[in-house]
């Protein structure tokens, strides 16, 4: 698979997602097969203003490539602007412009899914984007429409594909459905038939099965997936035996732990106490799960006060669970 000139050896995506797909992040899924990740997605005004929280988010290593950085925003000139400077400063492999986004705080402004309502905006921000990083694969990520009585994905497609956009992802939801309800596949499906460029599917994907499924159903060319990889990047490991037509074997509880303890680990080493102790527990509230005295771990977890505490309740895991 291709996007543009940048070739895609494994057509599995990791879906940008606030607060989760940070580097420590990004890196287990990596490990564990995913194609392409992303960063958390960036704020253009953000960008423009240099603001470092705002940039701190689109840092990566080399090891992360291929990797895109989504941005989002609703003033064409902006998006342009913060897609220049994301270039310039970090060199990522794929710029990619959030029309998925369904909540409210950025879709007040117009930005995330709301461009679906007005789709000329849509394409002059997109149109902004291309022209200013000429060089990178622009791609975007959208929701089919904004409610079930103005669906657009069909007629976005090519408006975009006409423009120089090199791919899309479509999550085939409306924004008024946010992740209610059932992902409407044969959109995914329409959409690859109205288009040339590579499609990426995303919605319910949560096993080799589904992925198995999304594909016979639409033909896209790559599967993204997002909230299915919390807790479970192992995932990409059980897509990628069904590619391979091996065997998978799911991680023990064991297993599991020393995950938690390794994604820990990575969290100490890029973020202070209390941001890890933080992310830990939210994470940690994912991978355990389904397994006898889930819930036990999972309050020691919460109840935790600081990094120590983290590292002792891991511990005692690890000797609990190790034979």
């Amino acid at each position: 698979m291709y996007i543009k000139n940048l070739k895609i050896k494994n057509p599995l995506f990791l879906a940008p997602m606030a607060g989760i797909t940070d580097h420590p992040f990004r890196v287990l899924c990596k490990k564990k097969g995913v194609g392409v990740v992303y960063t958390e997605f960036v704020s253009a005004n953000g960008v423009v203003r240099k603001n470092l929280k705002t940039l701190e988010l689109v840092k990566f290593t080399q090891d992360e490539r291929p990797i895109g950085v989504q941005i989002f925003g609703d003033d064409p000139e902006i998006v342009g602007r913060s897609s220049k400077i994301i270039f310039d400063m970090f060199k990522p492999d794929i710029i990619d412009i959030n029309y998925g986004c369904p909540v409210p705080k950025v879709t007040k402004h117009g930005a995330g899914s709301a461009a679906l309502k007005d789709l000329c905006l849509m394409e002059e921000i997109t149109l902004s984007v291309i022209e200013s990083v000429p060089s990178v694969p622009v791609t975007v990520k959208m929701r089919s429409g904004w409610d079930e009585r103005s669906i657009v994905s069909s007629e976005v497609g090519p408006r975009l594909e006409k423009i120089g956009v090199s791919a899309i992802t479509l999550h085939p939801r409306t924004t008024k459905q946010q992740f209610s309800g059932k992902s409407n596949w044969n959109l995914i499906k329409d959409l690859k038939q109205s288009v040339n460029i590579p499609v990426i599917g995303n919605g319910d994907v949560k096993n080799a099965h589904d992925y198995k499924q999304i594909k016979k159903i639409t033909s896209c060319d790559g599967v993204m997936i997002g909230r299915a990889a919390l807790g479970n990047p192992w995932i990409f490991d059980e897509i990628m035996c069904y590619e391979k037509n091996k065997i998978f074997i799911k991680p023990s509880i064991y297993e599991i732990i020393k995950m938690c303890k390794e994604h820990y680990i990575l969290l100490r080493e890029e973020k202070n106490d209390n941001v890890s102790v933080n992310l830990a527990k939210k994470h940690f509230f994912y991978y355990l799960k389904g397994f006898n005295d889930a819930s036990v771990w999972r309050k020691k977890i919460m109840r935790a006060v600081g990094a120590k505490d983290i590292y002792k309740i891991i511990k005692t895991m690890e000797n609990t669970f190790s034979n």
